[in-house]
């Protein structure tokens, strides 16, 4: 028999009937997220039952219940506990490349990547390490580019024997455009690759929301780069050891090639590809 008023409006789940669904969101080491209560934003450094404690980018720490109230990139999302990990199959080193299991560090090439500084180095290192020992290849750290046509030159590179360097801030213009066009001219420059990020230290290469904030700061000219970025975050910043610990904060924040800026990966992976081809 037709029935004329239709079915039962109350049955089923009609509570939650033009409900937007929201998402659930695994509470993983690192991920940056906002409490909405609060406005407390910082990343999961730990979950203990279903408590999860964040970390902002000041070192303050605040624990709070697992489940809604939310925002992943400024949208609601459900706090749920990680999920176990399945047995997978290939592994992926930080940089995306797949891991190779068990393998020797290969005896190191004779071509060399040459990095502006100590953090540059550090960052590569912990980004592309795995690859660049299983590719052989050392990098090493320049105080400053200002030297570097004479390195280039004690190093003497030639076929078999290549130089990748990465500056930062090359822009065009700028000093370090110059010395790097400079090499390019020179004897050795058919054997030297030299690349550059346009940012103006690559902490800057470090993707902001990684320290729950939308972008980095702008410091004025007369202020020290790396102190005015201290300044601004409310961290100490009156030594050189202020500023080593502010880095590693920020080096503590990436976990994989993902929480980098496109604009570095690009130009690393330009200058392995380089000193490993033949």
């Amino acid at each position: 028999m037709n029935d004329r008023y239709g079915s039962d409006v109350l049955a089923g789940d009609w509570r939650k009937a033009g409900r937007p669904v929201i998402p659930e969101c695994e509470a993983v080491k690192d991920l940056v997220i906002e409490e909405v209560a609060t406005g407390f934003c910082g990343a999961v450094v730990r979950i203990e039952k279903n408590i999860v404690t964040l970390e902002d980018y000041f070192g303050k720490l605040r624990l709070f219940p697992l489940g809604p109230g939310f925002l992943l990139d400024g949208k609601p999302v459900v706090l749920v506990p990680p999920k176990k990990a399945a047995p997978a199959g290939r592994g992926r080193t930080a940089s995306g490349s797949f891991a190779v299991e068990n393998a020797a560090a290969r005896v190191a090439l004779p071509s060399r990547i040459f990095v502006e500084g100590r953090h540059d180095a550090e960052l590569v290192e912990k980004v592309w390490g795995a690859d660049l020992r299983i590719e052989g290849v050392v990098v090493e750290y320049l105080e400053g580019v200002d030297d570097l046509d004479a390195i280039i030159r004690d190093f003497k590179p030639g076929p078999g024997r290549k130089v990748g360097v990465l500056v930062d801030h090359l822009v065009k213009g700028s000093k370090e455009s110059r010395i790097a066009d400079a090499v390019a001219a020179g004897p050795y420059g058919k054997h030297v690759l030299v690349v550059g990020h346009p940012y103006v230290d690559v902490w800057q290469s470090v993707k902001p929301e990684r320290l729950g904030i939308k972008e980095w700061p702008t410091i004025p000219r007369n202020v020290e780069w790396k102190k005015g970025i201290c300044a601004s975050f409310g961290w100490p910043h009156a030594e050189q050891a202020d500023i080593a610990r502010a880095w590693q904060r920020i080096l503590g924040q990436v976990r994989t090639f993902a929480d980098l800026e496109p604009a570095l990966l690009g130009r690393v992976e330009e200058l392995i590809d380089f000193v490993t081809s033949p």
